[in-house]
């Protein structure tokens, strides 16, 4: 590679990508387990007579209209068993709701979204009338009949479009092209040291690269969105690896290693994530990976020289506390030996002193 990792972390790259080293630490919220209901205790919004909301995470900017195209993460679950039955942050994929053209399941979620900012995240309470109804769903998702749901939402950020135009009905070349913007508006945030808005537009712009529409690529067209889609996990991943969410960030790097196996920023990035989960075996795996493929880089060497020399420490210390261990050992098994001595030197005394004693009585009598 003509630079090292090492030089480009001031920047961003000739493929717009962003490596982890040089941008401000931001503290994010820590990823929740997400099996159970949040508990949230702020102030409950009437939205509707059957939707109520209330704010996890204050957002931004402006709200969505009529017709916009909004990209949103969620978890739900049915409120009385909260039996959740849909999560799409494991499955990594943001979904799309156009506000106004919903299905008839998702008319609480929409009340919902159209309430909320870009980054907003809060937990809203639908009734059955506005969720899966009287009879419920028994195919995916499995949600019983007339029962009320709890969503935790995130909205991620939204495209105001007067014509309501989806994803499904974009030609390849203008979700290739919404997604690109959407990434280079990504890039822009973090320049600015706005980690969290930033990884909101990667998402987005994941969002247009799904695998449904990445199934019926081939050829070039496939080149070109691989040529945006791939950036902004591993953008993602920087991201992350900054906010102390490394599993996460190690996830958007097996992404772009399943499409290039011998891609060293991915490789670096997840031997980065691994390393401060003090996985170092698997860690340096990674980082001579990437110095196969990069091997006048100066950061891949910097980190393998440090886990190197993190295990060296170790050692040391490992080798200084068993030392005095042994040491302790050989002291406290010396002075055992000499008490023994002692003891039978005392002994032996005491046995001649009677023995001398013994037959003066002897004589005498």
């Amino acid at each position: 590679m003509d630079e090292s990792l090492e030089t480009q972390s001031q920047t961003l790259d000739q493929e717009n990508e962003i490596v982890t080293e040089g941008s401000a630490v931001v503290h994010g919220e820590p990823s929740q387990d997400g099996s159970v209901p949040p508990n949230v205790d702020t102030e409950v919004q009437v939205l509707d007579e059957k939707v109520s909301k209330q704010i996890i995470k204050e957002g931004h900017g402006s709200k969505p209209s009529k017709y916009s195209t909004c990209f949103l993460h969620y978890r739900a679950w049915t409120k009385h068993t909260q039996h959740k039955f849909e999560d799409t942050w494991q499955e990594q994929q943001p979904i799309e709701l156009v506000l106004g053209k919903e299905k008839k399941e998702m008319a609480g979620l929409a009340i919902g979204v159209s309430s909320m900012k870009s980054g907003e995240r809060a937990l809203l309470h639908i009734g059955w009338e506005l969720g899966y109804g009287k009879d419920g769903n028994f195919s995916f998702p499995n949600v019983p009949p007339m029962a009320d749901l709890l969503y935790e939402v995130e909205v991620i950020g939204f495209d105001e479009t007067k014509e309501g135009k989806a994803r499904s009905d974009m030609t390849v070349e203008e979700r290739i092209g919404a997604a690109d913007r959407r990434k280079m508006d990504g890039n822009n945030l973090f320049k600015e040291e706005k980690l969290e808005e930033a990884m909101q537009q990667y998402e987005m712009a994941i969002a247009y690269m799904g695998d449904d529409f990445m199934f019926q690529l081939y050829g070039k067209y496939q080149d070109m969105a691989l040529a945006v889609k791939n950036p902004c996990h591993l953008n993602m991943a920087a991201c992350l690896i900054k906010l102390k969410r490394y599993d996460e960030a190690i996830g958007h790097c097996n992404i772009v290693l399943t499409e290039e196996e011998k891609n060293p920023k991915a490789l670096f990035r997840r031997g980065k994530a691994k390393a401060e989960l003090g996985q170092m075996d698997s860690a340096r795996e990674d980082f001579r990976k990437a110095q196969k493929y990069a091997p006048d880089d100066n950061a891949i060497r910097r980190e393998l020289r440090g886990i190197a020399e993190q295990e060296k420490a170790v050692y040391q210390k490992q080798k200084e506390m068993y030392k005095g261990m042994f040491v302790g050992r050989e002291e406290s098994g010396g002075k055992g030996k000499s008490r023994n001595w002692s003891i039978m030197l005392w002994q032996w005394l005491v046995s001649l002193f009677s023995r001398i004693f013994g037959r003066h009585r002897v004589k005498a009598d």
